[in-house]
């Protein structure tokens, strides 16, 4: 399977000082890795950098022996940050997944209709197709991105705590879609405030302005590295 490798990376705002920095990370297909942190450690800016939203200053970013294209890193927002008030259909939206092969004006076929069916039901939100986003719950929208990020069957997919304020039912929705894109081989990181669910990846990447630590949950989520980088008295979550 595919690798996604950041090398040398540090990122800076305009002159200011450098907010991240990874000399070497690496990102396996077919596994979920979960990076946590306390705030400004350093989580969105990652993944912005992975998703070509925000150049580095220094290093590269390669997947496979390519540097990473548009149309192979699908990336879900929380909610909150999209405006509900865009006079969109939840089918429309979905189908932004498909962009990045078509283009904008491109014309869609039939494959294009059926992979944003098939991400609508796998998130359960086909039955709200012809619905403006504007008449959905905080839960439902979070799974229309959801369903969006599912229809452009990316190679690389990046979550930025899109599991944050969930229903029961759209957690369990969206983390039963987040396994299947890890199982079929994709690229999947997660940006996450909950220890208890970075529990549950295959890989944790513990950031305070730089990897702390990086490796299985059990060797991560441990008091010395969460000293490391949230300062003394965090817990270990339980299982």
């Amino acid at each position: 399977m595919s690798c996604a490798r950041l090398e040398g990376i540090t990122v800076s705002y305009d002159t200011g000082p450098t907010v991240l920095q990874v000399d070497h990370l690496e990102l396996a297909g077919g596994t979920i890795t979960a990076l946590v942190g306390p705030n400004g450690s350093g989580k969105s800016t990652l993944l912005q950098v992975i998703a070509g939203l925000l150049p580095p200053r220094t290093g590269n970013i390669t997947f496979g022996e390519r540097r990473p294209e548009r149309r192979v890193v699908a990336m879900v927002f929380q909610s909150s940050q999209v405006d509900a008030r865009l006079p969109l259909t939840v089918a429309e939206v979905v189908a932004m997944g498909r962009y990045p092969h078509r283009g904008l004006l491109g014309r869609f076929r039939a494959g294009d209709r059926a992979a944003v069916m098939q991400a609508m039901e796998r998130v359960d939100v086909a039955d709200l197709a012809r619905r403006q986003l504007v008449e959905l719950s905080g839960g439902q929208r979070q799974r229309v991105l959801a369903a969006r990020a599912l229809a452009q069957r990316a190679s690389i997919l990046l979550l930025d705590e899109a599991h944050t304020g969930l229903d029961a039912a759209s957690e369990v929705l969206i983390a039963r879609a987040v396994e299947e894109e890890r199982d079929r081989g994709a690229v999947v990181v997660a940006a996450t405030h909950d220890l208890q669910t970075a529990a549950r990846a295959d890989q944790v990447v513990l950031l305070a302005g730089r990897p702390v630590a990086c490796g299985p949950a059990a060797e991560v989520l441990v008091p010395a590295r969460l000293a490391d980088a949230y300062g003394p008295g965090v817990i270990v979550p339980t299982a």
